[in-house]
């Protein structure tokens, strides 16, 4: 969350940033209670104070023998208004978090504003794969291949959920393998194994809650909730811990499955890979000083990039708009990988610099040595990468002409040596 004194000395950046991000709150309401809770807290100081005062009285009269009645009745008195005081101080306060909980974090000033339409390419790399024959889709390729079925996914799951078997679940697991080898041994990420269910308070550190409760798939019984991303159990890893100075940057690399409910709710891309209820993905996670966060990002951005460029997949790099920002991002970019088969690209990472939003929410502090101050980490996530748009680009773009599928260099290690998936009806 945003600390409460920036919001009280730099409303109208506030205010800016809202309207950047297309969020429609009363900011007013907030800087109103906060007016009256620093009201309360004056009047509740000193009467404590007063009451302070009087029990010295009257601990003197007791000593002089002296009759304390009067300064009991006072004492008492003062006691009644602060217990008259204190509740509604505490109502004040319920109001303000609840507020503060739902008031997004602001772009940075590096941030395009504006809608989706002004995301800037801030790269491209590779070139499109070029065919001598019409390619076809992932959806195609996977049933012609009999490595997806999608049919008995729908029958088990419903709609939006997919069943790998044969090359297919093993070039998946190759994948996560792949991935989750290059980013602990070259890029410095220590592996991670997380819960999937995590509780309330997890999901509202990191900024899922409350704003997107109803996207995320929830256990009625239990309060507990299906992670959309590794993001959340990963960077409460660290929820309510002071951190030594020392320990920081921290570089979390954790593969989860990850679960979102709003994949049906598009009108589009409802069959196939693009948009499921339940993906893999290999998640990055940064808990860094907050000088240092913005080289951070860059190399996080760096650290994805690599997993395309080491499968051969052409893909661009967009600095994301104001409007296309998360509820907790100040700055993300997006990679987006080229499927030849459906002449698209397809956002497979996203990485993002939350500042020290989500270290307020989650209370995740580190102790400078230099200063012996505490203050908040910055936290920075990406997906290093997503699956299954990931799969789709190899699927559609290394397909060949009589139907077979060649498998990615870097990943045939992870295949047993084999180096393409191949028609059976042949």
């Amino acid at each position: 969350m945003l600390d409460l004194k920036f919001i009280r000395e730099n409303s109208e950046v506030v205010r800016r940033g809202l309207i950047a991000k297309n969020v429609k709150i009363d900011l007013d309401i907030l800087l109103s209670c906060d007016v009256k809770r620093r009201d309360f807290t004056q009047k509740i100081d000193e009467l404590r104070n007063k009451k302070n005062l009087a029990n010295d009285e009257i601990s003197a009269l007791l000593k002089e023998k002296k009759d304390p009645k009067v300064k009991i009745a006072a004492m008492k008195e003062i006691t009644e208004k602060i217990g008259e005081l204190e509740p509604q101080a505490k109502e004040l306060d319920e109001k303000m978090d609840a507020l503060l909980l739902n008031i997004p974090n602001i772009p940075h000033l590096s941030v395009p504003i504006g809608s989706p339409e002004k995301n800037k390419q801030v790269r491209v790399w590779g070139e499109a794969r070029k065919f001598d024959f019409k390619p076809k889709t992932h959806i195609e390729i996977a049933e012609s291949l009999d490595i997806i079925d999608f049919k008995r996914a729908t029958k088990i799951s419903g709609s939006n959920f997919i069943v790998y078997k044969k090359d297919g679940a093993r070039l998946e697991r190759a994948l996560i393998n792949f991935m989750l080898d290059l980013h602990t041994s070259e890029h410095g990420f220590s592996e991670i194994l997380p819960p999937i269910l995590v509780n309330r308070a997890s999901m509202t550190g990191t900024g899922q809650l409350p704003k997107m409760e109803e996207d995320m798939y929830k256990l009625k019984d239990d309060d507990l909730f299906l992670i959309p991303t590794a993001e959340v159990p990963v960077t409460n890893l660290h929820r309510d811990e002071v951190l030594n100075d020392e320990d920081l940057p921290i570089f979390y690399a954790a593969y989860t499955p990850c679960f979102r409910r709003e994949a049906g709710s598009y009108g589009k891309d409802t069959r196939g890979l693009v948009r499921v209820h339940q993906f893999d993905k290999v998640e990055l996670v940064k808990f860094v000083k907050p000088q240092t966060s913005y080289d951070e990002l860059e190399k996080l951005v760096g650290n994805a990039e690599k997993v395309l460029q080491l499968l051969g997949l052409s893909y661009r790099v967009l600095l994301l708009a104001s409007g296309d920002l998360s509820f907790a991002a100040a700055k993300c970019y997006d990679l987006e990988a080229y499927a030849a088969g459906m002449d698209k690209w397809l956002e497979v990472s996203s990485c993002s610099n939350f500042e020290d939003f989500q270290a307020r929410r989650a209370s995740i502090r580190y102790k400078d040595k230099e200063t012996k101050k505490t203050g908040f980490v910055h936290t920075l996530n990406g997906s290093g990468v997503a699956l299954a748009r990931t799969m789709i680009a190899i699927l559609e773009n290394y397909q060949t002409k009589d139907g077979d599928v060649l498998i990615p260099e870097v990943l045939r290690p992870y295949m047993g040596g084999k180096t393409k998936i191949e028609r059976k009806d042949r």
